[in-house]
Parts: structure tokens; sequence; C-alpha cells
């Protein structure tokens, strides 16, 4: 029998879910997921959550390489921001908490604390007022053997390999699940710390290579030692991540948009030679990006490639490799095209989301696609930039292929759970759409590069998002991101053709749906011209000399064409 906490987080989480989409005749859902009290906890920007600001995580972590645990503490310095004392700390099963601690003005207290499921409760200690928004330090110590990842990095959890040479190769990848399943921590997206340092101990004839700025090595004369990184700027929980092998390291400076940017490389061994050919891939990446989105978001932490027991993801600071030195996604086009093997999907894929997912990081992560789907269509704006228009345009259609529609892009809010895998191509593909309405790609890399200004190191809504292009772009796109976010619905463009009368109108939309696009008559008609369709039928009278049987639509718009009869 279901506790009644968990029955009211079930309603609770589908009322929310029903709110987040648009159904106005959309197809029905494939599935719909049943919450529980723990994906509440999980999920919720809460009152035991929503009082205090994290300011620094100081991660201490010890490898045991041979038993696949690790112990150690991680201190969370936080500023208080509402009169509130009880505090949230995630860390999941099976890790264990042994102790916290809290610190301020110099004192020290232990502090008793409460377990439900995968979240840790306790009450502050009263502070005087003088100490209300100052910073303050929680100390937690755990140990235990954390979650392995099966399938990384889709499944996440600790990684543990071996290279070729016989010798350990670990890391971590827990983007979805969370930061808490080796760490102890407030495991949300909407709140990043300012800063983080990982101080970790591991078998000294291993490298750990962590995020950011590498601070030093210390010998703990017993056969380990502790390897200390550091960033300086925010971060998401996710992307603080450790890698620990035998790896040696290159360099080279990018002279970017804000100076010099120190641009690291660390890779095992056997992968140096073909690395430094390869990573070229790397500084053609920067200067496309920086082109597009401005200038690269973490210049004082550096940026870094890092060879990677998994496929690969956007770890701040140091992106995980493991694409096999090949271009394309493992040696594939996923656009068909060709042009998605004229480079390394992974270096371009994963570097994108410096910008979007690093720099601009979405609250929740219902809305992922603020993350997959600028990064997706960096693709494409990475292709343009050195290749051409027609490149890119070929391979982001190409993408659609990809295409699945069977759940939205914008999933339920508040219970730490992403919406449809189509966040990549299809927002790609409405980003696409978007672009060829404004029709001027100055004005769109210009709203690109805003973004990044205006939300530079920030977490933001999907509201906040749309707000800015619709501004921007002078131009009203809410019914267009209605559609493509908020159901599964292709937009399809109904005509008939009677003598020289062309009419028209959209079937299988939101209500409102107002998408213009750019069509021709007649393949050998290279003019094109605009029209502004709606639900309701508009007709055209056509020119003597147009091709009155052949009615196309540019191939640029995401839509489907029906001719009716």
């Amino acid at each position: 029998m279901l506790h009644l906490k968990k029955i009211a987080a079930v309603f609770t989480a589908l009322f929310i879910f029903s709110l987040s989409i648009i159904h106005l005749s959309a197809q029905p859902l494939k599935k719909l997921a049943a919450f529980t009290h723990a994906d509440t906890l999980r999920g919720t920007y809460g009152p035991t959550r929503d009082w205090w600001d994290v300011l620094k995580y100081d991660l201490h972590v010890k490898f045991n390489i041979t038993d696949s645990t690790i112990s150690g503490y991680n201190v969370i310095s936080y500023k208080r921001i509402k009169p509130v004392n009880k505090m949230q700390i995630d860390l999941q099963e099976p890790m264990i908490i042994d102790s916290i601690k809290y610190k301020v003005s110099n004192q020290e207290y232990k502090l008793d604390y409460t377990k439900d499921g995968n979240a840790y409760f306790f009450l502050l200690p009263k502070t005087s007022p003088e100490n209300a928004d100052k910073r303050a330090d929680i100390a937690v110590y755990y140990h235990g053997k954390p979650r392995i990842a099966r399938r990384p990095p889709w499944d996440g959890g600790l990684i543990w390999k071996k290279s070729k040479d016989g010798s350990p190769w670990v890391s971590v990848a827990c983007q979805g699940l969370g930061a808490s399943v080796w760490y102890p921590c407030k495991d949300h997206q909407s709140d990043e710390p300012d800063s983080a340092e990982m101080h970790i101990t591991c078998p000294d004839s291993l490298m750990c290579v962590g995020n950011g700025r590498f601070r030093g090595k210390t010998s703990n004369n017993d056969g380990t030692a502790t390897y200390d990184w550091a960033v300086v700027e925010p971060i998401n929980n996710y992307c603080i991540i450790p890698y620990i092998g035998k790896y040696v390291h290159f360099s080279e400076v990018f002279k970017g948009e804000k100076g010099d940017l120190d641009m690291d490389y660390w890779v095992l061994q056997e992968n140096l030679e073909k690395a430094k050919t390869h990573f070229a891939d790397a500084g053609r990446m920067m200067k496309a990006f920086e082109y597009w989105f401005g200038p690269y978001p973490f210049y004082a932490d550096g940026y870094k490639l890092v060879d990677a027991p998994h496929l690969g993801m956007e770890h701040q600071s140091a992106t995980a490799y493991g694409n096999g030195y090949q271009n394309g996604y493992l040696g594939r086009d996923q656009s068909g095209s060709g042009w998605g093997l004229k480079w390394d999907f992974i270096i371009v894929h994963e570097s994108g989301h410096e910008w979007f997912a690093n720099n601009i990081t979405s609250k929740d992560i219902a809305d992922m696609w603020v993350h997959e789907g600028f990064t997706n269509y960096s693709e494409t704006l990475f292709t343009d930039y050195w290749y051409g228009k027609e490149a890119g345009n070929a391979y982001c259609i190409g993408t659609r292929r990809g295409i699945r529609n069977d759940i939205p892009i914008i999933g339920p809010y508040n219970v730490n759970q992403e919406g449809s895998g189509d966040m990549y191509p299809k927002s790609g593909n409405m980003l696409h759409s978007i672009r060829q309405v404004i029709d001027d790609d100055e004005k769109f890399r210009a709203i690109l590069r805003g973004l990044n200004k205006t939300f530079y190191h920030q977490t933001v809504t999907t509201q906040q998002v749309e707000s800015y292009i619709n501004k921007q772009s002078k131009k009203d796109f809410s019914k267009v991101f209605d559609q493509y976010l908020r159901t599964t619905m292709i937009p399809v463009l109904q005509y008939k053709v009677e003598g020289n009368k062309v009419s028209f109108r959209y079937d299988s939309v939101v209500t409102g749906f107002n998408l213009p696009l750019k069509v021709s008559f007649g393949k050998e008609d290279k003019s094109e011209q605009w029209i502004k369709p709606t639900a309701e039928w508009q007709t055209l009278t056509l020119a003597d000399w147009y091709d009155k049987k052949t009615f196309i639509v540019n191939p640029n718009f995401y839509v489907k064409t029906r001719k009716v009869e």
C-alpha cells in the first residue's frame, strides 16, 4: 500500500506535467510515468533548498581502485537568503553519510540528521541576525561503493575500467542521474556553486585530471597522491568530474575574442601521437563557436579535452572525449548528408555545450532542450562556418531522420525528468526554421551571442529563452515554441491547385500557429515568395508563367506538405 506522501507526490507531479503540455489536439503520449515521493524530493526546488545559495564545493575524495569504493567529505559553503534553518543535502544510495558538521564564525557544531531515501535533512543551529546572509560551511563526511554505470554516459555512475596497458582508468558520468551519485551536494541544476575545488587521492602511479586549473600534487608516502584542481567560475554539479588514469599532456594557446585561451589535452599515452593531429578540430570548433556564440565562457578556467572511458560528456572546462579519434559519431554521419564525416562529432557537440548547458543552464532538466537543442544546432553552425551555408542546411535537414515524435520535448517539471530525446534534432530543426523566418544571419547571430551575454553564467527557464528570442527578433514565435516543444505534432501544410489559383492552410497545429514559409512553384523556378499560412484556407492567384502543377516549400522549414483534392 502506497504511503500517503507518495500518493500525493504522484498526483502533484501528474498535475504539473499536464500544465506543461499544450494538448490542443496533440497526439497522445506513448507513456506517462508514475512519479514517486523520491522524484519530488529530487526534482523540486522546495523549502529545504530555496533559502540558501551554494557558493562553493570543496571536495576531498579518495578513490580506492582495488574495491571500487570512495570516501571523503565535501565542504559546502553557502549563503542564507531566507530566514530558514532546515536544509536538504542529497547523496544517492548505496553511498552513506557518516557525519555532518556546521561551521560559522569560527564555531563548529555536529548535527543530527534524518534520511528519506536519497535525501538527508537536518536543522542548523539558530544563528544570530548578524550571521544571516553571511557565509557558512557544512562539512559532509561520507563513504561507500557508488553505483556503477553500466552504459555510460547514458546510464550514469562510476566508471571503473582499464586502458590498453592494463592501468586503471576511472571517471564519472552523471548528467540526469545527478552528482549526488558520488558526492553529497544540493543536487538541483538551478543552483550552481560559484567555484569548486577537487582534491582527489588515488594511486601515485596515475594522474588525476579535473575541471579548471591544476593546483598541484601532494605525495602521501603510502603509494597514493592527492591531486588538486580548482574552477573559479560557476559550474553545474554534474560537470564536476575527475578522470584518473595514465595521462600525458600537451597544449596550445588559442587567440580568442578575450585574449589567450589555454587549450589543454590530457590523453592516454597510447593516444598521444594521433591526438596531436586529430585534436585540430578543437581549434576549428573554438573559432566557429566564438563567431556564432560569442567568447568562450570560461577563459579563467581554460579549455580541456580529456580521454574518457566512455563516449563523451560536456564536463565544463574538461570535456570528456571517447570517440575513437575518428570523424563523425563513432565513424557515422547521423545526418546522412556526408557533411557529418568532415569533423569529429564529440569534439564539436560536447564543446558546444560550454555555451549552451554550462554557460546557460536550464533550472529544471525538463527544459533540457535549452542545452541539447542549441548544441545540436551548433553542429549545423559549425558546418556552415567551415563548409558553407548549403552544407549546413543539408546537415540540419538530414538530422530529421532521427526524430521520433514520441513524447513532447519539454518534460514534466519538479520531478527531475527530461522530455523526449527529440530535444536534439527536433529542437535543432525548430531553431533552423526560426532562423529562416528571421531571414537575416547577422541578426540571428546577434541573438545567439546575446543569449550568452545576457544569461552569462546563469540558470534559466524555457520562458526566458523564448521571450529573449521574441524580443530581439521582433517576431512572435510563441506558437512555434508551443508546437515543437510542447506537442508531438509536425505542422502539415495542406494545399490544392485549381487553375491558376493555389490554396493552402495548416493542419495538425496548435491554435494560432503562424510560422511563415518560403515557397516556389515549379522545379525550374528559382524565385521564392513568402506565405503566411494559418489554420484557415488562403488563396493565391498565380502568374501565367508559374508551373501550376507544382508547389514546393523550402526544405529548410521543418513542416510536412500534403496535397488535397
